[in-house]
């Protein structure tokens, strides 16, 4: 995929809305599950931007997301999204993470949209995999039976969800699965020590 999907990403004002989601429960808080909804695609962003911040970046402390940035992607640390926080798994302390979730919701929240998107988010996954098996299926029904005309569309419809799926993810994740945290503060980071000794962390952040 292109790098510029990621560093100049357009987004609309609907999605810098600062607003939005507080005047979405005001006015709809009715329907259940919204607030939760609303919640986790703040909390998306905020784990995407703290795994940006996480990755080891030397001298690039206060620059804008850049190509820099995408080569020095700390594939050891990520991340898992809930309603009430995130799951942030790998090497680090907990006063390194402190700082990073700090300085992540502050760097959202004055405009750098762009680190709430990340390469590595699920959702690109799930968006290839549904992108495969919906071209994959249209191939087989579309195609004569034959086993080279099936296993040629097999293998172009493979080819055609692999090219499409990181813009499209990219899309799904700024307009569905994230939002700018306007509506969020850190709460407390709690340390947890698993069976066999791997340590991880979760922060526990609150709706303001």
């Amino acid at each position: 995929m292109n790098d510029a999907s990621y560093l100049n990403p357009k987004f609309d004002f609907t999605y810098t809305d600062p607003d939005r989601d507080s005047q979405l429960i005001n006015q709809l808080g009715f329907i259940p599950g919204l607030k939760e909804f609303l919640m986790i695609r703040q909390v998306h962003a905020l784990e995407h931007a703290t795994v940006w911040m996480l990755s080891d970046i030397t001298g690039l402390s206060k620059a804008k997301l850049s190509t820099s940035y995408l080569s020095a992607d700390n594939e050891n640390i990520g991340g898992l999204s809930t309603e009430k926080g995130f799951y942030i798994y790998g090497d680090i302390n907990s006063l390194r993470l402190t700082r990073a979730v700090k300085s992540a919701l502050t760097r959202l929240q004055k405009g750098e949209w762009n680190l709430a998107l990340h390469p590595r988010c699920g959702t690109n996954s799930s968006v290839a995999m549904l992108l495969t098996a919906g071209m994959a299926m249209t191939a087989h029904l579309t195609l004569p039976r034959s086993p080279v005309h099936q296993f040629m569309g097999m293998g172009l419809a493979t080819l055609a969800a692999n090219y499409l799926a990181p813009d499209l993810g990219i899309y799904v994740q700024k307009y569905i699965t994230t939002s700018i945290p306007f509506n969020l503060e850190l709460k407390k980071i709690t340390k947890i020590i698993d069976k066999s000794g791997d340590c991880s962390y979760f922060v526990r952040l609150d709706w303001v």
